[in-house]
């Protein structure tokens, strides 16, 4: 049993739905968790948002957080989870952005990125630095975001 496969199975037991915000995984999160048979009574949807005017437009991340922090920041991260849960109705909202390479962005190095979590109890944030060529850092990304929030649903406190 895959983290996507247990974490789906988590939500339709709580009866919680999920939406995504995606950056740099560019709707790589959404696809694993839809891979899951099921996955559609508890998936609400995704929002790729890779340029930083469809993050302000879609997902309602404030253009002066983007013009002081850029793109890749913990910030950001949290506000494209709080955005796309609120605007797609979801119980949880699930974010990517980061720098995946070949470059540094943003003064960000390779392998920077940050993923939030938002639910009706609050929003949290991780940022990673991870290695390795874009594929990697991207499959690393989606495997850790899917993982935090198991672990996150699955404790205490759950949603």
């Amino acid at each position: 049993m895959t983290v996507a496969d247990e974490l789906v199975a988590l939500l339709v037991a709580r009866g919680l739905t999920v939406a995504t915000a995606e950056s740099l995984t560019g709707g790589a999160v959404c696809a694993e968790l839809v891979s899951v048979p099921g996955a559609s009574a508890v998936v609400r949807g995704g929002v790729v948002a890779y340029a930083a005017d469809v993050k302000r437009d879609a997902l309602g991340v404030p253009e002066a957080l983007i013009a002081s922090v850029g793109t890749v920041d913990a910030a950001v991260a949290r506000a494209m989870a709080e955005g796309v849960r609120e605007r797609l109705g979801a119980d949880v909202g699930l974010a990517t952005t980061g720098n995946a390479g070949p470059d540094p962005s943003e003064g960000k190095p390779v392998g920077r990125v940050h993923v939030a979590m938002a639910t009706a109890s609050g929003t949290e944030d991780w940022v990673l630095d991870l290695e390795g060529d874009r594929p990697t850092i991207r499959r690393s990304t989606v495997d850790v975001l899917l993982s935090q929030a198991l672990a996150r649903l699955a404790g205490p406190a759950g949603a």
